[in-house]
């Protein structure tokens, strides 16, 4: 039980993330119709990435890190295929959220004045 116990605090404390993690108690550790054994792990199709547990459960952590500090002028962009995220400007989605002589900001993301 003490290592089943450290694998699931290890696994709901991604290092430098604010990621959420789930755990699901008796679920069986099969995903897609492959069976998984204690330890092992899988990166779920909606970006999870979860470990079987067994015979507790199964656990399961989100892979991104969600940006919280960026300026007004930018917005956050998810893609689904890639499990990323990115910052951008509003103004022109293509274009990443950077630094420049038109829109500068302070370190608590907000515009300089």
């Amino acid at each position: 039980w003490g290592r089943l116990c450290l694998l699931l605090s290890l696994l709901l404390q991604l290092p430098g993330s604010q990621a959420k993690c789930y755990f699901q108690a008796k679920a069986p550790c099969e995903y897609e119709g492959k069976q998984f054994s204690l330890g092992e792990s899988w990166l779920s199709t909606n970006c999870l990435l979860c470990t079987c547990l067994h015979p507790i459960g199964v656990g399961c952590c989100e892979t991104t890190q969600h940006p919280i500090d960026f300026p007004d002028w930018c917005e956050a962009h998810y893609d689904s295929q890639t499990c990323q995220i990115s910052v951008v400007q509003k103004a022109n989605p293509s274009l990443p959220c950077v630094k420049s002589m038109e829109h500068e900001w302070d370190s608590a993301g907000t515009p300089e004045p």
